[in-house]
């Protein structure tokens, strides 16, 4: 599987916290819910508290026969006869009442300002109207009566055609009461009248009576309506309780109240809080958030139970102490139903954003963002896991474009400015690549050198073979078996300062490290090889002590005694050899001089490889060997040689320096 598979699984199981948390927040917002409906029924008894010592002056109404019931008209009425400014009439909604048994009667009442309005709608095909010729000729009317306080006031509505009425006295039907006027005016199956009256409040009252002549009894007439004795009572919403009840409301709750017959005579709500900032001012991470915010809701109320349509005209049928959710307006609301001891029944609601305002709104906004955070960081997490991805690739792709299947290098890894691990991987490649480039050469060079140097003897020794088999006396087979063994003698040498190399190379795993002072060593050792070679003169400045590093005594004194003999060397008889030893900061560095000839330049980095020597001719058993052991040597303490040409004392020579970690 590959890196940038691993992780994005590994950025799929961020999702958890997200899932966690929409389960924290259902399982809040149940619990919520839960306590919300407990707190809510507690408030809708107190409320009911209220509402019964508000109306304890005031009877239930128990039956519909016995009210009448004033709405509230939002703005004067029109009489024009035809009710289309009444309550309810635009979405078809009008609360028309009647009896039972009674259907061809039915009217509405409301209230606005100082009057009261009455739009009564009578199914009566063909009624018979006054005629002003004959006024005791029965025909059709209507009479109000109503009380006020103590003061009962009765009114005759009749016309002899459609249009303007007014109130007329019964006992004195040419007198005029203007207080009572409206429209009459004829509709489809009867007739309907519009009027307007003196205010009536809740707790007066009103009845209503509709008089035709009686075809089977002339001069008898037939009565529909109210009954006026005793006159019914008129109700409505009771402005001072709903006063009363809007001071106990919390935002986004609705209260209802209702009589035992069914009226609602108390309606108030509590807006809900003003949201903030309009859409438009939201910046595009709030809108992100919103809209996740948004999803959240819809998930939470997923979970929720489904919740039942807002009885409005069946409040009665309510049980006491129940609740749950309701739908009303588009909008979820969460319900309880409490009692007075008179029967009449309060209904509290209250908005299900302002209980999710706990769990949808502040923790919702948290879940919303951390889901956003989370969506956000796998986002940036699946990024640079192709970023990394794609550098391991190239950093492949690289490593096999510098090695061909042969295992040859071709060329060079590109170097990485990144201060990664990766960009730290990639230099690191970078050097194994340059050091077995440096080490083919090696190789390739080595084997040339090898040849080389072994072509001579096997020459020799070939030549001397042929040559011996001709040869005419013992003198010449003589000298050619001297050559023969001398070439034989420098094949054993060339082997053995290879074996020497292999030898030193292996001893390095098994030679010990431990703390030891150069200084002392440097001096004994400069001390001995002065008192065996008394034709240079060799000398060690440098410190006597407290030159420390860790390595192999035995190692560095070898090192020395191949400088030294290299030195010796090239150093004419007199001449000097000095050992100096100085410390610069964390390192150490070891100097041999000697007098005498200089390095080609072209030789200074090339001296330390095996099969080169500057020597003339290539007898005396110098293979080249000696600064290939010092370079081991200084490489396994972590040091590194070099050589260059220098001015001693206005004497030129050569100086060889071995820089090495100090303890």
């Amino acid at each position: 599987m590959t890196l940038k598979r691993q992780l994005f699984l590994a950025s799929l199981l961020m999702l958890v916290i997200p899932w966690a948390g929409l389960q924290f927040v259902l399982e809040l917002d149940q619990a919520l819910r839960a306590q919300a409906q407990e707190q809510l029924l507690g408030q809708a008894r107190r409320m009911a508290d209220v509402v019964a010592a508000e109306l304890s002056g005031q009877p239930p109404l128990t039956e519909l026969e016995h009210a009448i019931f004033m709405h509230r008209a939002d703005r004067p009425i029109h009489l024009d006869g035809y009710g289309d400014e009444w309550p309810g009439f635009q979405d078809g909604n009008q609360s028309w009442q009647s009896l039972a048994g009674q259907p061809d009667i039915r009217w509405q009442a409301a209230s606005h300002g100082g009057y009261s309005y009455l739009l009564i709608n009578v199914r009566h095909p063909a009624p018979a109207y006054l005629d002003p010729g004959n006024p005791d000729k029965p025909h059709e009317f209507l009479r109000l009566r109503w009380r006020t306080d103590t003061l009962v006031t009765e009114r005759i509505i009749h016309t002899p055609t459609q249009g303007q009425v007014v109130g007329r006295y019964p006992y004195n039907l040419s007198r005029r009461d203007h207080r009572v006027s409206g429209q009459w005016h004829t509709v489809s199956g009867g007739y309907q009248v519009e009027l307007r009256l003196p205010r009536l409040s809740p707790g007066d009252q009103l009845g209503l009576e509709v008089a035709w002549p009686d075809p089977a009894q002339p001069g008898m007439y037939l009565t529909s309506g109210t009954q006026l004795d005793p006159i019914p009572l008129v109700t409505g919403r009771d402005p001072s309780l709903e006063a009363r009840l809007a001071t106990l409301l919390s935002p986004g709750q609705q209260v209802l109240v209702s009589e035992p017959a069914g009226w609602l005579i108390a309606r108030d709500e509590a807006p809900m809080p003003d949201k903030g900032r309009s859409f438009g001012q939201l910046s595009p991470l709030e809108i992100i958030e919103q809209i996740t915010l948004t999803g959240l809701r819809a998930l939470v109320r997923v979970y929720q139970p489904e919740p039942r349509p807002f009885p409005t005209d069946r409040l009665q049928a309510l049980e006491p102490g129940t609740g749950g959710l309701v739908q009303q307006d588009d909008r979820i609301h969460l319900m309880a139903v409490a009692a007075t001891d008179d029967e009449r029944r309060l209904v509290l609601t209250q908005s299900l954003d302002q209980i999710l305002a706990l769990s949808g709104n502040t923790l919702g906004s948290v879940i919303a963002r951390s889901v956003l955070l989370i969506i956000g960081l796998m986002l940036v997490l699946l990024g640079y896991a192709s970023w990394l991805s794609w550098r391991i690739a190239r950093l492949q792709r690289a490593v096999n474009a510098s090695v061909d299947p042969d295992g040859r290098i071709l060329g060079r890894i590109p170097p990485s400015r990144a201060p990664d691990e990766l960009g730290e991987l990639n230099r690191h490649f970078g050097h194994m690549v340059d050091r077995l480039q440096g080490y083919t050469d090696y190789l390739e060079s080595f084997s040339r050198r090898l040849s080389h140097e072994l072509k001579t003897p096997v020459a020799v020794i070939r030549s001397s073979l042929d040559n011996l088999e001709h040869a005419d006396n013992d003198k010449e087979r003589a000298g050619y078996q001297s050559r023969a063994r001398q070439a034989t003698d420098r094949l054993s040498q060339i082997l053995q300062g290879m074996s020497e190399a292999a030898r030193l190379e292996q001893s390095f795993d098994q030679a010990d490290r431990e703390p030891f002072d150069l200084a002392e060593v440097l001096a004994e050792a400069t001390a001995a090889y002065q008192s065996l070679d008394t034709d240079h003169r060799l000398a060690y400045e440098g410190p006597a002590t407290e030159c420390r590093m860790t390595g192999s005594p035995e190692l560095m004194v070898q090192l020395l005694d191949k400088l030294v003999d290299n030195a010796r060397d090239f150093t004419p008889a007199g001449g000097l050899v000095l050992v100096t030893l100085a410390r610069s900061g964390d390192q150490l560095r070891l100097s041999v001089f000697n007098e005498g000839s200089s390095l080609p330049r072209d030789l200074t980095g090339e001296i330390f490889n095996p099969f080169v020597s500057v020597r003339e001719g290539s007898g005396e058993g110098h293979l080249g060997q000696g600064l290939l052991i010092v370079r081991l040597i200084a490489e396994h303490h972590d040091g590194q040689v070099q050589a260059s040409n220098q001015v001693h004392n206005g004497v030129p020579g050569v100086r060889f320096d071995v820089d090495l970690p100090a303890l």
